[in-house]
C-alpha cells in the first residue's frame, strides 16, 4: 500500500501535515507525536524581524471552532534558522516553512535567507495585511497576489506554495492569479474572518475586534473551495480547514487535494495527525486501494 504523494517535485511519505501556526515548529508536540510519521511539518509563520503579535485577548472559543487574532507573533528568521531548523532536521519528515511579511521586500528577504537552508518547501502566507496598500491582504487582490508570487519565485531556491485566503468573492480567481505568477502549489484555506462579542462585558471577545475562524465550522466551505480550485488550475493543492479525523481528510483528497493539513484539532487532541495517518491507511485497506494518488480528485 502506497501512501506517498508528490508536491512540486518533493515526495512526502504520506499526505498528512500540520497547518501553520497550530504546531509551533514541532518541538512542543514532539512528546505526543512522532514527527517521523508525518508527511511534513509546516512551521509557524516566519518574518524577517521578530513580530510581537496583537494585544490580548487574542483567542476565543466559538461554536464548532475557535477564533484567533495572534497577529503572526514570531521570533524572526535569525532565531528560526538557529533554533528551529536544527530541531526539525533530526526527523525524517519534510520541512515546509511558512513565510509572512508586511511588504513584498519582507517576503523576499526571508525567502532569500532560506535559500541555503535545508528546508524542502516554502509556504507563502498572503493573508498578511500589505502595509503599503492600506492594509488590504495580498491575497485579496488578484493582481497583488500574482505580483508577490512572481517576486518570491524570482529569488526562491525551494518550490513555492501560495497559501490562499478564503476571504474573497471567487477563490478560483486568486488560484489562477498565483498560478500565472509561477506558483508551484497552493494551500487553502486560511481562516475566515469572524467576530465574537462578549455580551456580559459588552465588548469584543478579541482585542483586535475581528479574528480568523478555524475548526470544524469552516470545513464545508474549505472542501468547496478546494474542489473549485482543483477544477480551475493544474497545480497540486494542500487542503485544510476543520480537519479532525481521517474522514475529514479524505473528503479533501476526494475533492482534489494532494496533501492535507491538520490545524485547530491539534489544540484539543495533540494525537490527531497520527490518527489521520492511521485512518487513511485503514480506509485504503478497506477499499482495496493500492495507491493514495488514485483517490485524488476522483469526485467530479
Amino acid at each position: 500500500m502506497n501512501t506517498k504523494v508528490r508536491i512540486a517535485g518533493v515526495e512526502l511519505k504520506n499526505p498528512v501535515m500540520v497547518a501553520s501556526g497550530t504546531f509551533g515548529s514541532g518541538e512542543e508536540y514532539s512528546e505526543f507525536v512522532d514527527l517521523n510519521q508525518l508527511g511534513a511539518v509546516v512551521t509557524k509563520g516566519v518574518a524577517n524581524v521578530p513580530w510581537p503579535g496583537n494585544p490580548t485577548p487574542r483567542v476565543a472559543e466559538t461554536y464548532g471552532g475557535m477564533m484567533n487574532a495572534i497577529g503572526l507573533q514570531n521570533p524572526g528568521i535569525d532565531v528560526f534558522i538557529k533554533r528551529d531548523i536544527p530541531f526539525l532536521k533530526q526527523f525524517d519528515t519534510r520541512i515546509i516553512v511558512n513565510v509572512c511579511g508586511r511588504s513584498t521586500e519582507d517576503y523576499v528577504e526571508v525567502v532569500e535567507r532560506l535559500g541555503d537552508e535545508p528546508v524542502d518547501l516554502l509556504e507563502i502566507n498572503i493573508s498578511c495585511p500589505n502595509v503599503k496598500e492600506g492594509g488590504i491582504a495580498f491575497g485579496q487582490n488578484p493582481a497583488m497576489a500574482e505580483a508577490i508570487t512572481k517576486a518570491v519565485k524570482r529569488v526562491a531556491k525551494q518550490p513555492v506554495i501560495m497559501k490562499l485566503s478564503p476571504n474573497v468573492t471567487d477563490i478560483t480567481e486568486m488560484a489562477k492569479a498565483v498560478e500565472a505568477g509561477g506558483a508551484d502549489a497552493v494551500s487553502l484555506i486560511n481562516t475566515l474572518t469572524g467576530m465574537k462579542i462578549d455580551i456580559h462585558r459588552q465588548t469584543f471577545a478579541l482585542a483586535n475586534k475581528t479574528g480568523g475562524l478555524s475548526g470544524p465550522a469552516v470545513k464545508p466551505v474549505a472542501v468547496r473551495m478546494v474542489y473549485q480550485t482543483a477544477n480551475a488550475i493544474k497545480l497540486p493543492i494542500i487542503g485544510m480547514g476543520g480537519i479532525a479525523s481521517a474522514e475529514d481528510a479524505l473528503e479533501f483528497i476526494l475533492a482534489g487535494a494532494t496533501g492535507v493539513s491538520v490545524g485547530t484539532a491539534n489544540f484539543y487532541n495533540p494525537y490527531t495527525t497520527k490518527e489521520v495517518v492511521d485512518g487513511i491507511e485503514a480506509y485504503m485497506k478497506q477499499h482495496q486501494i493500492e495507491n493514495i494518488s488514485d483517490l485524488i480528485g476522483i469526485v467530479k
